[in-house]
């Protein structure tokens, strides 16, 4: 039988101490509420199943009312959620994750359309949202369920996420911020909370959110994530980085300049590499960063090169509304020169995708 004070610890005391699964409140086999489903503000599903080209991400950052908020007015965030994660309680309530004794931490699923925003800019804003230093708490909130904590749903953000951890707990070291505590593991069940704390803020506008940053800004990138910096050392084929536009002028051809720093477009049919099909790996014209392995080059007719996926990390995605038209434009990850547009009306085997290049904007290191 358990006595007054073990009521008393487990609803007031050790809230700081992650409770193990043997002590942890049982739960139940099905979730005590329902939800309506459906996001109050972005009119989107609030539960899966989702639109096959979107990604799910998961961050914890303390009470998850403001978390939420962050999230959704991410410019390419489809949907959001707030619920409980990383613990041993299942189907939990949120009086029972306040006690501290379900080991779950307050969180927000994130789904996003990678074209639009990267998993790199989402962690960028998960870091400058709060102090990722404070273990067990967030501000004046104390407890397990207000810690720090990424959930990664594939071995490509939990890279993503270690070099990030990394490189902002270098930043916050430098200004004198104590080690970062963020805890970080792959994504368990993700338990929806209670259909009022579900776009909270935008129910409640003014309502408490007890965020607050560090100051310390989070520069990571998909370049520097990815190690898309690697110097010359590391990979021959990498260029030095101009230092500005003259410098550009200088190291590249007039029509490179035009259409890699300018964002312009050669003339279908003329290309070096429209009709090439060496192997090899296609580089970025500008600094040689990898781009495309020659194996996914396909003839699409169209008259410029055209590849169905791009090496990992590689690229970046701009949204592109010029002309009349709504386009999404390619990048390289590394000096951010422009190299074409991604379609999608390429071959089902990479799922449609057609990564339609200027041959000025890439070179071919053949095998």
């Amino acid at each position: 039988m358990m006595t007054v004070k073990d009521k008393w610890n487990r609803i007031f005391g050790h809230k700081e101490t992650m409770v193990n699964t043997n002590d942890a409140l049982p739960g139940r086999d099905t979730p005590a509420f329902e939800i309506s489903g459906v996001h109050t503000v972005l009119g989107t599903r609030l539960t899966p199943p989702f639109p096959d080209h979107l990604e799910t991400a998961t961050f914890a950052l303390g009470c998850f009312w403001g978390a939420e908020q962050l999230f959704w007015d991410v410019d390419g965030v489809w949907t959001t959620a707030v619920g409980y994660t990383g613990g041993y309680t299942p189907n939990p309530t949120y009086e029972e994750t306040c006690t501290a004794q379900t080991g779950h931490a307050e969180a927000v699923l994130v789904v996003f359309d990678p074209i639009k925003v990267s998993y790199e800019d989402l962690l960028k804003v998960f870091f400058e949202a709060h102090d990722p230093t404070q273990g067990m708490r967030q501000g004046n909130d104390i407890g397990s369920q207000y810690r720090s904590g990424i959930y990664v749903h594939n071995h490509a953000q939990r890279e993503k996420a270690e070099m990030a951890i990394q490189s902002y707990g270098a930043a916050l070291r430098a200004e004198g911020h104590d080690p970062i505590t963020t805890e970080l593991v792959d994504a368990g069940p993700f338990y929806f909370a209670e259909e009022y704390h579900q776009q909270y803020l935008h129910k409640v506008p003014g309502g408490y959110c007890g965020l607050k940053g560090t100051g310390v800004a989070c520069a990571i990138t998909p370049a520097t994530v990815s190690g898309g910096e690697h110097d010359t050392a590391t990979d021959p084929g990498l260029k030095s980085l101009p230092k500005s536009e003259d410098e550009w002028r200088k190291a590249l051809g007039p029509e490179q300049y035009k259409v890699l720093r300018q964002a312009g477009t050669e003339r279908p049919g003329t290309g070096e590499y429209n009709a090439v099909w060496d192997g090899g790996t296609y580089r970025c014209a500008a600094c040689g960063n990898p781009l495309f392995d020659s194996s996914t080059k396909f003839d699409h007719g169209c008259g410029w090169p055209s590849f169905g996926e791009a090496l990992p990390d590689a690229v970046t995605y701009i949204e592109d509304r010029t002309f009349g038209m709504v386009r999404t434009e390619v990048r390289c990850a590394r000096c951010e020169s422009h190299l074409g547009h991604l379609f999608n009306d390429g071959p089902r085997e990479h799922n449609g995708a057609r990564f339609c290049m200027n041959s000025v904007a890439i070179d071919l290191d053949e095998k």
